[in-house]
């Protein structure tokens, strides 16, 4: 039986898929093998010493202290690409609200209530939320990821002119662009050309503050911003000081800040890009069944911190290693292995910067408790663990 801290409202669906006869899923569990989450921020003192995974129902992990997960062998997942169309839906709506002043007609009519002549009113005063049409502007997209890949393709069939900078583009985005979205050379380049940037990269060390006073100072005059990403991409201060001279005449953001709220040329959303019913399904069912994989089966995909990793089984004894990766520590888990008579049926090994995974399948259906010490008193193991098949079957 394996327990699931639950916390935050995941979506019924999602966790429909736990079979109620492997898996206790609970909000007050003590000593949990794994936590599920959506926006929860959890912090390092809240993870227990027997949690062996975390997934996230989202994108972000900034609210996971992924770092320390590392050091201590907990696998943390989310789920890229379950929410995209939901975000990409949200990108397009934002691209007409910055351009049609959608919202300011809105807010003016609704303070028009007990104006008698109403029709009259708005005939005369419409004038005031003339806009622009999106077809053919230039949107840039920083980002083609799951969604920035959704956004330009959508953008292009809207009658847009498409550009995209990403160094790090993934051969599987790229198939997924539309043969009309151009390449940028840089982001300078995509400032200085778009009528429109779409931000949709991760916040990292190297994207903190993307927007900021040097790159806004090569915008073309007018340039409308759109993040769905996060707001750490953006010096809030200084894209305020950029609607002040014009250099931007719009900000839409997801993700609100105090400095921003009330001023002109911002519209704020209140973090809604992934708030459909669709989306939180599919994250929340995407989550739970990466978690199930990994705890009965030991396999890895979309972690953030751990190499995707999967073995078919051919035995009922699966062990588990989570070590530095650094020479000679696997040839000394097979020397172990080998000294208590247990052959190898089959086995992966793979890692991700300073971590190596090992899968590997054994026969005979036994592993002493004496071998698990000594796999786990080797320099550079961090964790063991075993799947015992007949168990979970």
């Amino acid at each position: 039986m394996f327990d699931i801290k639950i916390y935050d409202n995941i979506s019924p669906l999602g966790l429909s898929q736990f079979d109620s006869e492997k898996y206790r899923l609970g909000r007050d569990l003590s000593a949990p093998n794994a936590i599920l989450l959506r926006s929860h921020s959890l912090s390092p003192i809240a993870i227990e010493s027997s949690v062996l995974a975390i997934a996230r129902a989202g994108a972000g992990v900034n609210s996971i202290p992924v770092d320390i997960c590392t050091e201590r062998g907990i696998t943390v997942f989310n789920t890229p690409g379950a929410n995209a169309n939901s975000v990409k839906e949200l990108v397009i709506a934002a691209l007409l609200l910055s351009s049609r002043r959608i919202h300011e007609g809105i807010n003016w009519l609704t303070s028009q209530i007990n104006v008698s002549q109403l029709t009259e009113a708005i005939e005369k005063k419409k004038y005031l939320f003339t806009g622009s049409e999106i077809a053919g502007k230039k949107l840039g997209v920083i980002g083609l990821g799951s969604i920035g890949v959704l956004v330009a393709n959508a953008a292009e069939q809207l009658g847009m002119k498409v550009s995209g900078y990403d160094p790090f583009i993934s051969v599987s985005a790229a198939w997924g662009l539309s043969s009309g979205v151009r390449r940028s050379e840089s982001l300078n380049q995509l400032m200085a050309n778009s009528d429109y940037i779409s931000l949709h990269v991760p916040l990292t060390q190297d994207t903190e503050n993307l927007i900021n006073e040097n790159s806004l100072k090569k915008a073309k005059p007018g340039l409308r911003i759109l993040n769905f990403a996060r707001d750490g991409l953006v010096n809030a201060d200084e894209v305020k000081a950029a609607l002040k001279t014009g250099t931007l005449s719009c900000y839409v953001t997801d993700f609100p800040v105090p400095e921003l709220l009330g001023e002109k040329g911002v519209i704020p959303i209140p973090h809604l890009g992934a708030s459909t019913t669709e989306a939180e399904e599919n994250c929340a069912v995407m989550a739970v069944n990466q978690l199930k994989n990994f705890l009965e089966n030991g396999n890895i995909r979309n972690s953030v911190n751990f190499p995707n990793c999967s073995l078919e089984s051919t035995g009922s004894i699966r062990l588990i290693v989570v070590n530095k990766n650094v020479p000679n520590i696997l040839s000394q888990i097979l020397s172990v292995l080998a000294q208590e008579g247990l052959n190898v049926e089959d086995m992966v090994n793979r890692h991700q910067d300073q971590i190596a995974y090992n899968i590997i399948e054994l026969s005979p259906p036994r592993l002493y408790p004496d071998s698990m010490k000594q796999l786990n008193a080797i320099d550079g193991v961090i964790i063991t663990r075993q799947i015992c098949r007949d168990i979970l079957a």
